[in-house]
């Protein structure tokens, strides 16, 4: 199993104060970090990805086996974050009223019976969704408006989702039995594609430390994770990230990175423009955490993998032959002058 979030991407430089940053807002989402922390051994590269997906209004795909603390993870996010959080287990017979919310009849004595619509549990803050490769394409399609749109439609009403809204989808890489794999449209709808490694050995020593000293995954508040920062917060981060600039060099190297995966004779499908959109709005909120107001290549660098590398399709005989789309990436990236 590759990792695809690079080790520099495991935390951001430490800031430097920047004129027209938000410094304290910035401190405030940072020290969620530090909360998460409490609860989660290592898996750094993940809280990252989930922080960095935050501030751009993206989505996460968490890859790991059982037991890595996906769940956790998402949960302790949450109540570091003082926002809701809602657990959806994908299975087979799960339906797409079932996530978004369906019409339910209610009999008034006298009145007849009313058509109301009764919420999902995607009217929520941060969405987990347990195993999503695990429901059909129909069911996983619902999914789809609410991660591009930020609302949900239904019986002819437009319903906007709260602020901030993100979907953790976690899926299982070693178990395909039973599964749908997620089609190129929805896997495109995801920000950033995380995986959640089995710890060292010294984190694992770690870890059941903790448990053996009583630490309970279900309580997160008995292990002292506060609220550090609110969904307000995000909002006015998401507002500064977008002001960090680009300039035309680097928006010209996420190009050329973009169009070099769509040579590589090893693929059959490269990074789309959605994609190399991707991977600036990831570039923008990596270089803000970092405390700049512009991005860099080596920002670019940082997220190459984590936002693209779930975008790419290998050719049939590349697959055949054991090749990593992991590693064609790297090729791509190696293949691209980097601007000064």
């Amino acid at each position: 199993m590759t990792d695809h979030v690079p080790e520099s991407m495991s935390a951001p430089p430490a800031p430097t104060t920047t004129p027209g940053t938000d410094a304290a807002l910035r401190e405030r989402l940072l020290a969620v970090r530090q909360e998460v922390g409490k609860a989660v051994v290592g898996q750094d590269a993940a809280v990252s990805g989930l922080l960095v997906a935050l501030l751009c209004g993206g989505h996460v795909l968490m890859e790991g086996v059982p037991g890595t603390a996906k769940t956790l993870l998402v949960r302790t996010l949450a109540a570091s974050l003082a926002v809701d959080t809602r657990r959806v287990q994908f299975t087979p017979d799960l339906m797409p009223g079932d996530i978004t919310g369906s019409l339910v009849i209610h009999s008034s004595a006298g009145e007849g019976n009313e058509l109301s619509f009764r919420e999902g549990p995607v009217f929520t803050n941060l969405l987990l969704a347990d195993e999503i490769n695990r429901t059909p394409p129909k069911t996983q399609s619902a999914l789809l408006e609410a991660m591009e749109e930020g609302q949900v439609s239904a019986d002819g009403v437009t319903r906007p989702l709260p602020r901030p809204f993100l979907v953790a989808a976690t899926q299982n890489p070693v178990e395909y039995e039973g599964t749908y794999p997620l089609p190129e449209a929805q896997l495109d709808r995801f920000l950033l594609k995380v995986v959640l490694p089995v710890p060292p050995r010294t984190d694992e020593i770690a870890i059941l430390t903790r448990h053996a000293e009583g630490f309970d995954p279900r309580d997160v508040a008995a292990a002292g994770v506060t609220a550090v920062a609110s969904g307000a917060d995000i909002e006015a981060a998401q507002v500064a990230v977008k002001g960090v600039q680009v300039s035309p060099e680097v928006a010209t190297y996420i190009v050329d990175i973009a169009r070099a995966t769509r040579e590589s004779p090893s693929l059959s499908l490269g990074v789309s423009p959605r994609g190399a959109t991707a991977l600036l709005r990831a570039a923008r909120a990596w270089a803000w955490l970092s405390g700049r107001d512009f991005v860099t290549p080596d920002d670019v660098k940082a997220l190459a993998h984590a936002s693209l590398v779930h975008r790419l399709g290998l050719r049939p005989e590349a697959e055949l032959e054991g090749v990593d789309v992991a590693k064609v990436l790297s090729s791509a990236l190696g293949s691209v002058p980097v601007p000064r």
